[in-house]
C-alpha cells in the first residue's frame, strides 16, 4: 500500500491555520479598542493589515476600501471575563450579555463593539469544561 502524503501548511511562526481578519472603517480605532479591552499586543499599521496578538491567537485588522467592511462573531477566552467585559463597555461597546455561569464550565459575557463585531468573552470556571 503506498504511503499517503500529507501536504505541509506553511504558517508564520506562532500563527494558527485560521486567522480572523476584521475589515472596518477606522481600523486605527479598532486596534486601540482591542489593545484596551483585550490587552492585544501589536501596533496599528496603515500600509498593510495590523497584526495583533490576543493571548495565543492572531487577529488581523484592515481598513475598508479595497475590500468591503466585514464584521465577525468571535469567541475569546480571557483570564477575567468580568474585567474584560467591563473594559469593553467602558471603551464604548454595547453589552449584549452580562457575564454569567453557563453551566457547562464557561463563564461568559458578550459585547458588540462600535464596528459591529460581536465578542463572546469567556473563561473556564474551576478548571472544568464540558464540551
Amino acid at each position: 500500500m503506498p504511503k499517503r502524503r500529507t501536504a505541509a501548511v506553511p504558517l508564520p511562526a506562532g500563527w494558527h491555520n485560521v486567522t480572523p481578519r476584521l475589515i472596518v472603517r477606522n481600523a486605527r480605532g479598532l486596534v486601540a479598542f482591542l489593545q484596551s479591552v483585550f490587552e492585544a499586543q501589536g501596533e496599528f499599521d496603515d500600509v498593510r493589515p495590523s497584526i495583533l496578538r490576543i493571548g495565543d491567537s492572531v487577529v488581523m485588522v484592515s481598513e475598508a476600501g479595497a475590500r468591503p467592511v466585514a464584521t465577525a462573531f468571535l469567541y475569546v477566552y480571557v483570564n477575567d471575563v468580568r474585567a474584560t467585559h467591563r473594559r469593553g463597555v467602558d471603551a464604548g461597546a454595547r453589552a449584549i450579555e452580562e457575564p454569567f455561569d453557563t453551566g457547562y464550565g464557561d463563564v461568559r459575557g458578550m459585547i458588540e463593539d462600535r464596528w459591529g463585531n460581536t465578542w463572546q468573552i469567556a473563561m473556564v470556571q474551576g478548571g472544568r469544561h464540558e464540551r
